[in-house]
C-alpha cells in the first residue's frame, strides 16, 4: 500500500523531481503518489502560480525565476502553450500577401509562421533564425536572407552589429515580431539586450510591424525595453487576454487580432 502524503509534502517532492531531472509527467506523478490526475495538475497549476514551474502538455518543466522563463532553450520553449502557438501562427500567416517582403523574428511562435506558406508561390522573407531558415528552405521558391551576426545558442538565432547593419539595406512590408513579455507601461521586452536592440532595428525597417504572442505575455516585464506598445500597428494573440490590455490596445488604435483557442 502505497504512503499518503501530505499536499505540501507531494508538492515538495515534485519539486525535488524537478530539480533533478527537469521535468516531470502527470502520468508518472499519478503512480508514485496514488492520487487521481485532477489532484496532480491542481499541484502544477498552484506550484505554477507560486513561480516555481511552467506547465506544459503532460506535465511541467523546471522554473527558477521569471528571467528563466523568457531565456529558456527554443527545446523548452516549444513546450510551452504550444497549441496557442501553432494557431496563432497559422493566422498570422493568412496576414501575407503574395509578392511580399516579409522580416520574421526568431521564437517558437514564428515557427509556426514559417510552417503555414505552403498556399504562397513566392516571398521574400529576412530572419535571424537559422532554424526558421531551415524550415523555409523546403519550400524552393522563397527567396531567403538569412542576417548574419554573433549567434544565440539558445534561440538559434543571430543579434549583434552585423546583423543591425544588415537591415539598414533593407524595407520590408511586415515584420512579424516574436514577444517574450508586453506591458501597458513598459512596452515590450526581452531578456536580452542584443536582442532588444535587433527587434529596434527590425521594427525600423518595416512598413507594418505585427507582433504575435500568446495571452501569457501580458503584464511581465523583461531586462531590456524593445519598444513601447504604440510602436506596434498589429498585435495577433488568443482569447485569454486580459480585458485591461484589449481596452487599452484598442483605445490607442493597434489592430488587434484575438484567435479564440
Amino acid at each position: 500500500m502505497k504512503r499518503k502524503y501530505s499536499t505540501e509534502e507531494r508538492r515538495s517532492m515534485i519539486l525535488k523531481a524537478l530539480h533533478e531531472e527537469g521535468k516531470v509527467l502527470i502520468s508518472n506523478l499519478v503512480e508514485t503518489f496514488g492520487v487521481s490526475e485532477v489532484s496532480i495538475r491542481k499541484d502544477l497549476a498552484i506550484l505554477e502560480e507560486r513561480k516555481l514551474l511552467v506547465r506544459v502538455k503532460g506535465g511541467a518543466i523546471i522554473l527558477h525565476s521569471t528571467a528563466d522563463y523568457d531565456d529558456l532553450s527554443i527545446q523548452h520553449k516549444k513546450l510551452i502553450h504550444s497549441r496557442e502557438k501553432q494557431m496563432l501562427g497559422k493566422f498570422a500567416a493568412s496576414l501575407i500577401e503574395e509578392n511580399a517582403t516579409i522580416l520574421i523574428d526568431s521564437g517558437t511562435t514564428m515557427m509556426e509562421i514559417a510552417k503555414n506558406l505552403d498556399g504562397f508561390r513566392h516571398l521574400t522573407i529576412l530572419t535571424n533564425a537559422l532554424d526558421i531558415a531551415i524550415t523555409l528552405n523546403k519550400y524552393d521558391r522563397f527567396d531567403v536572407i538569412v542576417l548574419g551576426g554573433n549567434m544565440r545558442s539558445v534561440s538559434y538565432s543571430t543579434v549583434g552589429m552585423l546583423a543591425e547593419y544588415a537591415l539598414k539595406n533593407f524595407y520590408c512590408d511586415k515584420l512579424f515580431l516574436g514577444v517574450d513579455s508586453a506591458s501597458i507601461r513598459d512596452g515590450l521586452s526581452t531578456p536580452n539586450i542584443e536582442e532588444a536592440n535587433l527587434n529596434q532595428a527590425m521594427i525600423a525597417s518595416a512598413k507594418e510591424v505585427i507582433a504575435v504572442f500568446d495571452s501569457s505575455k501580458f503584464g511581465r516585464r523583461s531586462f531590456a525595453h524593445i519598444a513601447s506598445l504604440e510602436d506596434i500597428d498589429t498585435i495577433v494573440t488568443d482569447s485569454g487576454i486580459p480585458d485591461d490590455f484589449k481596452e487599452y490596445i484598442q483605445s490607442i488604435g493597434i489592430k488587434l487580432h484575438i484567435v479564440d483557442i
